[in-house]
């Protein structure tokens, strides 16, 4: 058989529509992680047959990374928009206090915390190339903070003597433990808090700090 192709009103087949379906994938993932995402559980939200789901996206973890993709595509403004803030601490700030938010695109379907954390949380041995995939995924969010901080210091935003990877990697330490604790159940009330605990170790001397 092929693809599920429930009729409309009018009796005609209604034309599979991969990108709704990619959608629905990368909101199970995002929720239960890979290796608790079935593929019963994709194709009963894909709307497909197995069979269809190998023909249009290949297995398991060929979906699971165009859906790592369309995830970063529908994210990635919230680091975007961190990285053009006018001071490193400005951005910084932009980038944790929208994790605490919950960084959402504005559909209002997410799931809470992100999917390159909690997706390859509890991996085993079979999934270790999604596991090393997120582990680059994430490694990119730090690097361009590195490159950021790098800039500010160039600039004299940062002080002398600031280290532009150690603070890019705290910084992530915090956006990931935001994110693990927002997919635990903490909303901003309880998050904010940390932002503002965690920005009170910003280089003295920063412009825009305190």
């Amino acid at each position: 058989m092929g693809i599920n192709r429930p009729a409309t009103s009018r009796g005609r087949p209604r034309a599979f529509d991969a990108e709704a379906a990619l959608d629905r994938a990368m909101r199970l993932f995002w929720r239960h992680g890979f290796e608790g995402t079935s593929l019963g559980a994709l194709t009963a939200a894909m709307g497909i047959n197995r069979p269809s789901l190998y023909a249009a996206f290949g297995n398991k973890e060929a979906l699971f990374r165009r859906a790592v993709d369309r995830y970063v595509e529908r994210t990635g403004g919230l680091l975007g928009d961190a990285l053009a803030q006018p001071t490193a601490r400005q951005a910084a700030e932009h980038l944790l206090r929208g994790a605490a938010l919950g960084g959402r695109s504005g559909d209002g379907d997410e799931a809470p915390g992100c999917l390159l954390v909690q997706a390859a949380l509890a991996c085993g041995a079979s999934a270790e190339p999604v596991r090393l995939e997120l582990v680059a995924r994430r490694g990119a969010t730090e690097a361009a903070l590195r490159r950021r901080f790098e800039r500010a210091t160039a600039d004299g935003d940062l002080p002398p003597g600031t280290c532009p990877a150690e603070l890019a990697k705290y910084v992530a330490t915090v956006l990931h433990g935001l994110a693990v604790q927002s997919a635990g159940g903490a909303g901003p009330a309880e998050l904010l808090p940390v932002v503002d605990l965690a920005l009170r170790v910003w280089p003295a001397g920063a412009r825009g700090g305190q």
